[in-house]
This record gives structure tokens, sequence and C-alpha cells, in this order.
């Protein structure tokens, strides 16, 4: 019943417009199967036996959202990191938390809800031994893996992460490892319960086994609620530092995402290459030109006239000859 709460960089809840869309879908669908398994252990509550019958199929409908929770949380981290396996090697956090955290919840939910449908069908067709023994060691079975990773999911270390990021991480992760500890508690308690009762007509699922189970739902339920509190305040905080892969690993990851281009985007990338560069050669050329001297033709002469040569004065051969001519008479 439990739900991964981290604080990598790397999940991608789906395409990036609607990424933050399906990370509150996520949470609320947690939040929602918690509602539903608090309204399902009230109804185990009653002594009415179609009480019984309708508090466990919605106890059987919570547990299967949790665990198409849990297989979203798991895909949304393998696509992280493109389903690199090798970079377990170079930080192993991320083998023990965003891959083993979310299986182990898978597996744990989905024993508990085999345990909770041999119930139902006893209670269906009647009492039968070998369906007995098997849910309720199912029901130990089952939250014995939400403890484990509930355990590896609080002991995340976050060495780059913000403080605030690490406080709603701690909020989330308190309640929702105690709730599994109760969960724990109730199938042992009920096992010894049911095996240790003489009376046969002693109803299958006992009152503390429904009580314990009551109030570790609704500590999940809390552990939601807080849940979705936290993405709300990591969507909306600007610059929210999150934590990256260690080890080089991110580093790793991001030079295998370089070097693994699509040949669409090769060929774009080519003609892009060979446009920037025929426009660059274009651009030299005109710059070349700009940078020539312009060659202009030297202006032609302008005949500058003389200071004897003033208006209304212009030298005639026929006045010189008079004046000659004259004063020699």
């Amino acid at each position: 019943m439990v739900k991964l709460a981290t604080a990598r960089e790397i999940r991608t809840y789906g395409p990036c417009p609607g990424r933050n869309r399906w990370e509150y879908i996520n949470a609320g669908l947690y939040l929602l199967a918690a509602v539903l398994l608090v309204g399902g252990f009230s109804a185990q509550l009653s002594h009415n036996q179609l009480h019984d019958k309708s508090g466990l199929a919605l106890v059987l409908i919570a547990l299967l959202l949790v665990a198409a929770v849990n297989a979203h949380d798991l895909a949304a981290h393998l696509a992280g990191f493109d389903c690199r396996f090798e970079l377990f090697e170079l930080d192993p956090q991320l083998a023990l938390v965003e891959f083993a955290v979310p299986v182990v919840y898978v597996v744990g939910t989905v024993l508990t809800f085999v345990a909770a449908l041999f119930f139902e069908i006893q209670m269906e067709r009647g009492y039968k031994y070998r369906l007995e023994k098997h849910g309720l060691n199912l029901l130990i079975a089952g939250p014995v893996f939400w403890v484990l990773g509930s355990i590896h999911n609080i002991c995340q270390i976050y060495e780059r992460a913000d403080g605030h990021v690490q406080i709603l991480q701690k909020c989330v992760q308190v309640p929702l490892l105690i709730g599994s500890l109760l969960f724990l508690v109730a199938g042992i308690v009920n096992r010894n319960d049911i095996y240790g009762s003489v009376d046969y007509s002693f109803k299958i699922l006992g009152k503390k086994w429904v009580w314990l189970c009551l109030s570790g739902s609704i500590l999940f339920f809390v552990g939601g609620l807080l849940n979705l509190v936290k993405v709300f305040k990591m969507q909306q905080m600007e610059g929210t530092r999150l934590e990256k892969l260690r080890g080089g690993a991110q580093e790793r990851l991001g030079s295998q995402r370089e070097s693994q281009v699509p040949l669409i985007l090769e060929e774009g990338g080519r003609r892009k290459t060979g446009l920037e560069q025929s426009r660059r050669k274009n651009d030299r050329e005109e710059a070349r030109q700009q940078a020539r001297p312009e060659v202009r033709p030297a202006p032609a002469p302008v005949p500058t006239p003389s200071p004897s040569d003033a208006p209304g004065q212009l030298p005639t051969p026929y006045k010189d000859v008079l004046v000659h001519g004259g004063s020699q008479d």
C-alpha cells in the first residue's frame, strides 16, 4: 500500500506538456486508494456480513490502484535514465531506491491483494482451510515487502537536494513506514488469533487485524495527502534543487544521449550546417566588398580665370592692334 517518494531529477511522468498533470494524477490516485482503504476497513467493523464483503471489495480496488501507481512510478524512473541498467554500477542508490522500491511495493501489494481475494472467496463459498492458511501467510508476506521498501525509501541520501524538499520527503516517508509496520503487526496478530482459537466459528479476519489495518490506512491517507502537498510545492517552487545521479552516472547519461541522435535529426542538422556555411560565406564576401576602397575617376581640371580677365574686359586681338597702331602715329 506504500508509494515511492523521491526527489530525484530523473523522473519522467510522461511527455513534457503533460508531465506535471500526470504527476498530479499519480499522487491523486494514491490518495483515492487510501480513502477506499479506510472505507473498506471501516466497513469490516460492522457485524453485517454484507458490509464485510463490500469492505473487502473496496480493499481490493484500493490495492489495484496502489499497484498501478507504483508501476507508474517504476516506469517514470526507468524512462528517466533510458533503462540503462549499467548506470547501477555508478550510482547504487539508483538500483536500491528508484528501481527496487517500486518493484518491492508492487510485489507486496500483489501478495496482499491475493490474500484479500482468498478471504473474499471464503465469504462467498464457505470456509476452506487451505485458502485460510495461504491467506493468513500472505497477509504477513505482503506487508513485509512494504516495510522493506519503506526502509529503503526513507534511507535515501540527498547531497544536493534542497532542504525544504528533503523535509517534505520525510513528512511523506515516515507515515508510510509506520503504516506498513502496523499492517505487518496486524497480519502477525491475526494469524495467532485464528490459529489460537478453539472456536471454529471465529471470524476469518479478527477485530484486532481490522483495527490495526484501519490505523495503518489512516497513516497511508496522511502520507498520501502530504505527498500531494509535496508535489504541489515542488512544482510551484522556482529553482528547486533536486538530486541528480551520482558517481558520474549523470554525465555518462548525458553523453550517451548526445551521441545517439536520430537519423532524421542528423540529416536536418547537416542541411542546417550547409545552409549556415553558405550564409557565412556570403557574409564574408559582402564584408570583403565593403572593405575594398572605392576607386573613383579623377575630376576633370576646371580652368581658373586669371586676374586680368576681369568681367567686361575680355582680351581681343583687334583691340591690341588698334592700340599699338595708334601709338606709332
